[in-house]
């Protein structure tokens, strides 16, 4: 017998599930955001976070007090980037952190190098 609540079963999985968080929403202004976009808590990294935060939200603004991507927060809170996206979006709306996303010029790079390897295949 457990000393405590048990708040998690190893088969049933977590007792909140994802959507629950993000109170069923699928989209937000988080839905744009790059798996390698930059996110970083604005204002005193050490100051305490309000309590109308969730603790995915607390979690959030600790691990972002150094510069994190979104697919790295994905991991790190173990959640869907789905579910991330949405999170960030809320968040980024009310101020408490920022979003960079990875720089244009990259993206045309890559278009570029596409370019390429689309011309290539077609040579074979």
């Amino acid at each position: 017998m457990s000393d405590g609540p048990q708040w998690f079963d190893e088969e049933a999985g977590p007792v909140v599930r994802p959507y629950a968080l993000i109170r069923g929403r699928t989209r937000s202004s988080g839905d744009m955001f790059d798996l390698v976009a930059t996110v970083r808590t604005l204002g005193d990294p050490e100051a305490e976070p309000g309590d109308d935060l969730g603790p995915e939200q607390r979690h959030i603004l600790r691990a972002a007090r150094n510069p994190i991507s979104v697919a790295d927060l994905a991991v790190e809170l173990d959640l869907p980037v789905g579910v991330i996206r949405v999170m960030l979006g809320d968040m980024r709306d009310n101020g408490l952190i920022s979003v960079t996303s990875p720089s244009a010029g990259g993206a045309r790079s890559n278009e570029r190098i596409l370019k390429e390897v689309i011309n290539g295949l077609r040579a074979l």
